[in-house]
C-alpha cells in the first residue's frame, strides 16, 4: 500500500506539472498577443484589454481543474479503498 500512495503522490506531482504548462504557454501567447495588438491599435486598448482579461480567466480556470482532479487523485483516491478491502 505504500508503494501505492508514493506512486499516487508521484503521479500528481507529474500531472500538476505537465497540466499547468499549456494553460501557462497560452496566457503567454494571449499576452503577447494583446500587447502586439495595443501596439499597433492604441486607441482600441479598453476592448483589447477586456478580451484579454476574459480569455486569461478562461485559460487560468483550466489550471484550476488540473489543480481539482489533481486534489482528487490525492486525498480521495477511489482505487485506495479498492486495495483496502479484505481479499482486494
Amino acid at each position: 500500500m505504500t508503494w501505492f500512495t508514493l506512486g499516487s503522490t508521484v503521479f500528481a506531482a507529474l500531472a500538476i506539472g505537465i497540466g499547468v504548462l499549456g494553460p501557462a504557454f497560452a496566457m503567454g501567447r494571449a499576452i503577447s498577443s494583446a500587447l502586439d495588438a495595443l501596439a499597433r491599435q492604441p486607441e482600441a486598448e479598453r476592448s483589447i484589454m477586456r478580451t484579454l482579461f476574459i480569455g486569461l480567466a478562461m485559460i487560468e480556470s483550466l489550471a484550476i481543474y488540473v489543480l481539482v482532479i489533481v486534489l482528487i487523485i490525492l486525498f480521495r483516491n477511489p482505487l485506495l479503498e479498492y486495495l483496502l478491502k479484505p481479499g482486494g
